[in-house]
């Protein structure tokens, strides 16, 4: 029954007869007590730092260098 509700609903029960009816909250409690606010985008200078190597990133092209540029045709030449 893994992966259904039954088997979810199983799972939890054992747990809580095992472990205890406040296991859930523990761990949601130790969770929230180890999370820091903060990451690359975080802070004062954070916007500006995404903002400034996103640019960089967003310049970077993904395709491949071709070994001899392709001549662009002029709308005279095409006539």
């Amino acid at each position: 029954m893994a992966g259904t509700k039954a088997g979810a609903a199983k799972a939890v029960a054992t747990i809580r007869a095992k472990k205890g009816a406040n296991f859930y909250a523990e761990i949601g409690a130790k969770g929230g007590r180890r999370g820091h606010t903060g990451g690359f985008a975080a802070g004062e200078e954070g916007r500006e730092r995404a903002r400034k190597y996103g640019a960089i990133g967003g310049r970077i092209s993904r395709r491949t260098k071709s070994a001899t540029p392709r001549a662009v045709a002029k709308k005279s030449d095409l006539v």
